[in-house]
């Protein structure tokens, strides 16, 4: 199984959705604390907030995560910035200071949460990084 094969649980509306990976309407930084990822996803267009709590749910990425043997996941909404925090524990192989892994800090690991599909409005992706802002505006 991909990471792109967990598919979201529900889509947000009844209007017509798209099924895209995560990347095309947010973006993530991600960041180590011991053994513990913090990834944080922000969506694009605040519109997509909603939506996204709906799919990106802890159990969904704790699954993306168990290969990396990932023992659980706590999601924290903060809907004023707009954006999510995910706690992930035990995925860092013992972090920095204990692991062989090329990516103690875990930096790459945000893109396994943004290779995740989820179905979204049209409007609300992003095909050009130069349109980012232009978009987050509306």
């Amino acid at each position: 199984m991909t990471h792109a094969s967990l598919a979201p649980t529900r889509a947000p509306t009844d209007s017509p959705t798209e099924r895209v990976p995560l990347h095309s309407v947010a973006h993530a930084r991600a960041g180590d604390k011991g053994n513990r990822l913090n990834v944080c996803v922000m969506p694009y267009n605040v519109q997509a907030f909603e939506a996204l709590a709906q799919q990106l749910t802890p159990e969904r990425v704790l699954q993306a995560y168990a290969h990396r043997g990932a023992t659980s996941v706590k999601r924290y909404d903060l809907p004023l910035l707009p954006a999510f925090n995910f706690v992930i524990d035990n995925v860092l192989e013992g972090g920095v200071n204990g692991s062989l892994n090329l990516d103690g800090h875990g930096k790459s690991n945000s893109f396994i949460l943004l290779s995740l599909t989820v179905d979204v409005l049209p409007e609300w992706i992003i095909t050009n990084a130069s349109t980012t802002h232009n978009r987050r505006l509306s």
